[in-house]
């Protein structure tokens, strides 16, 4: 039978607690001394390259300026809407576009379609409502989207450029 014998006595063990409870103590009052430590130097973001979705989505926004993020859009029938693979949902065509990004941009996927149920001739679209999608070759359901705030591209125009 093997047997393990106490490596520390009682009296021992409480010296060891003793002794590291003293240095902790002597640590925290030298700081004290020598006041808050400085914050840290914020690290320099090094840029990162731009994903094929946001190059994508830079291409669209071309020519437009973003407006006051907006809390609901209508849609209207015949009114596009585009998947930009793990970056947005583009709504609307022609002088404005809405930008919709998502609480999670990075699971957006451009093989899904969002199921929005029409209300009459338009419906409306809000920050904080829940939409599911279907994968367009199977029908089948293969998430939620929960929304943010929708942000508005206006097309500039020449008169607009010229007196910028």
């Amino acid at each position: 039978m093997t047997r393990y014998a106490n490596v520390f006595a009682p009296s021992a063990a409480l010296a060891l607690m003793a002794s590291l409870s003293l240095a902790i103590t002597a640590s925290a009052s030298a700081q004290d001394r020598q006041g808050p430590a400085p914050p840290a130097a914020p690290a320099a973001e090094e840029p990162r390259e731009m994903t094929k979705g946001e190059k994508q989505l830079a291409k669209m926004l071309e020519g437009r300026v973003a407006g006051e993020p907006e809390n609901c859009i209508r849609l209207r029938p015949n009114e596009s809407s585009r998947t930009i693979d793990k970056t947005a949902y583009v709504f609307g065509r022609g002088g404005t576009i809405w930008v919709q990004r998502t609480t999670r941009p990075d699971r957006i996927d451009d093989r899904d379609t969002l199921v929005i149920a029409r209300a009459g001739a338009a419906s409306r679209l809000c920050r904080q409502q829940s939409i599911q999608t279907v994968d367009q070759t199977s029908g089948a359901f293969s998430g939620t989207v929960t929304l943010v705030e929708f942000i508005p591209f206006k097309r500039v125009s020449e008169s607009d450029k010229s007196e910028s």
